[in-house]
């Protein structure tokens, strides 16, 4: 379907920006919580007293009460009031804003239809002719639509009006900040396991989304890694599937308020609708450590596999880990990568532990049986737990058993030593031999309050 004849009312105002950003002009600051926040320089040519500018270059998700214009020289001004714009041309609501007015169309063969438009709906159009007679045509069946005019408040681009008030006629310079909504990051990882499974190869991913309605172009990009606080919902964004080699040219990370900022260390340039890749630092080895873990409260039967290693300096990382998805791989004899598992680890200082949850071992089986239950009181009882676990593997393993108990426990006799986990677990590191069974009993005494 094409739009023709459309005839603009008179244009309102001068547009503001004269020539285009430059990289030092244009800085994007992007959040993990779908927000950006966007400072450029522009310059608005005013004249003396009130009148009244449209600005343009805009994201359609622009939060307009955000926006603040902070004049840097030139002809001073005032900012009298603010209106944002985004009901954006389209072939729907164009439709939508010429109900009971007159239009022409012309069918896909060839028909010509001149009458009042009384309503649009989904795929339907309905027509009252000039001979009075009804039509109703289907969208997709008409080729040319002509309306006499661009209906007031329909503009083609998302724009700015703002009243001013000028001491003269000129140029004034300023700084134009704003906050925008759908720009987004979210940090991705490949962590490839050595053969002997006891190091980590990490590299570290920064996906970065623009659905802004909006391209910025040279800009100085910056990425904020922390839960700041909104008083908005926060909308999650999904990152795509992608694995890269990392380059030299990583991002240059400071800590920033309580947060971490990352700065590109070049010019960037994010398209509207496009996702960008961006390396966050070169691929770093560290130590890591294989566990097995069963928690039959979870899961009755399966034994978890999990990696884990220290964020440090001496281990061979030390540097903040934004929140985001590890994909683990393991290479094949000749070379292929094959995918291990994936897991989200949450916003990781220095120093601190990264468990990874791989996926569930093969052969390595549990079940647990609770063998008897008495009641001792009205609000006590023991039970007697056997947990039965088979390493059908060719050397021996250690799982950690982890039981969960209400009220208040006490453990009275146990086949294998144990920790106090926390207020309801105990713990307990299970060794098995190659190829073979091991059985632990628990007898528990729970209070309930």
């Amino acid at each position: 379907m094409m739009l023709n004849r459309i005839a603009a009312h008179a244009a309102i105002g001068a547009l503001a920006l004269l020539g285009s950003a430059t990289a030092n002009d244009l800085a994007v600051t992007v959040y993990n919580s779908n927000i950006g926040v966007v400072t450029e320089a522009r310059e608005l040519a005013v004249e003396a007293g009130t009148g009244r500018l449209s600005v343009t270059n805009l994201p359609s998700s622009l939060d307009a009460a955000s926006v603040r214009f902070a004049v840097t020289g030139g002809v001073p001004v005032t900012i009298l009031e603010q209106n944002f714009a985004y009901d954006l041309v389209s072939p729907n609501r164009m439709y939508q804003r010429f109900i009971e007015q007159p239009i022409e169309l012309v069918g896909s063969e060839g028909q010509f239809y001149q009458g009042t438009l009384l309503s649009s709906s989904g795929n339907m159009i309905t027509l009252r002719l000039d001979d009075g007679t009804i039509q109703i045509l289907q969208v997709d069946k008409v080729a040319e639509v002509n309306f006499p005019a661009l209906p007031d408040g329909l503009i083609t681009r998302p724009t700015l009006f703002w009243n001013y008030e000028a001491e003269r006629s000129g140029t004034t310079e300023g700084r134009l900040s704003y906050q925008t909504r759908d720009l987004t990051w979210k940090a991705e990882y490949v962590a490839v396991l050595s053969d002997d499974e006891s190091a980590l190869e990490l590299a570290g991913w920064a996906a970065v989304t623009n659905a802004s309605g909006r391209s910025y172009e040279n800009a100085t990009l910056r990425l904020v890694a922390g839960d700041i606080h909104r008083a908005t919902d926060r909308r999650g964004m999904i990152a795509p599937d992608m694995m890269m080699s990392a380059r030299a040219e990583t991002m240059q990370e400071e800590a920033f308020f309580e947060y971490h900022l990352y700065t590109v260390p070049r010019p960037a340039t994010l398209a509207d609708n496009e996702m960008k890749q961006l390396a966050l630092f070169e691929p770093s080895s560290t130590d890591v450590t294989k566990s097995y873990r069963y928690e039959p409260d979870r899961n009755e039967s399966s034994v978890v596999v999990s990696l884990a290693f220290i964020n440090s300096d001496a281990d061979g990382l030390g540097m903040p880990l934004p929140a985001g998805r590890v994909r683990t791989f393991q290479a094949t004899d000749d070379g292929t990568l094959i995918l291990l598992g994936e897991d989200n680890i949450r916003h990781t200082p220095r120093d601190e532990e990264v468990a990874l949850t791989i996926g569930t071992a093969f052969d390595i089986t549990a079940k647990q049986v609770m063998t008897n239950q008495s009641r001792i009181s009205q609000r006590s009882e023991e039970q007697n737990w056997e947990f039965t676990l088979n390493n059908r593997k060719d050397e021996a393993v250690e799982v950690e058993l982890l039981k969960r108990f209400g009220g208040d426990w006490t453990i009275l006799n146990a086949s294998q030593e144990y920790n106090q986990e926390d207020a309801r677990t105990a713990k307990l590191v299970v060794p098995i031999d190659a190829r073979s069974t091991t059985t632990v009993t628990l007898t528990v005494r729970i209070v309930y309050r």
